[in-house]
């Protein structure tokens, strides 16, 4: 396993063997509140990088960022191409 360049070997030996004992399901707990934050925190640079920007057109914005211009025109061919 690769180690962390930005933490103390002996403080990821922690958190390694902290994970380990998890059971499966508060992994995944884990795993998708990691997901929901750094949704949020891309929301927020777009709607800092763009204050003009309403709800919806922020979510557009999101949604392109999370998946590329190629597959977002395909998914959703009729909706605005704004900028991240």
């Amino acid at each position: 396993m690769p180690r962390s360049l930005d933490t103390d070997p002996n403080a990821e030996a922690v958190q390694i063997e902290l994970y380990r004992r998890m059971t499966p399901t508060r992994r995944l707990e884990i795993g998708l509140q990691m997901s929901i934050d750094a949704r949020a925190t891309l929301l927020a640079g777009i709607r800092t990088r763009h204050p003009d920007y309403d709800d919806d057109t922020a979510r557009w914005a999101l949604f392109r960022l999370l998946i590329g211009d190629a597959l977002f025109v395909r998914a959703w061919p009729h909706a605005p191409l704004v900028a991240p």
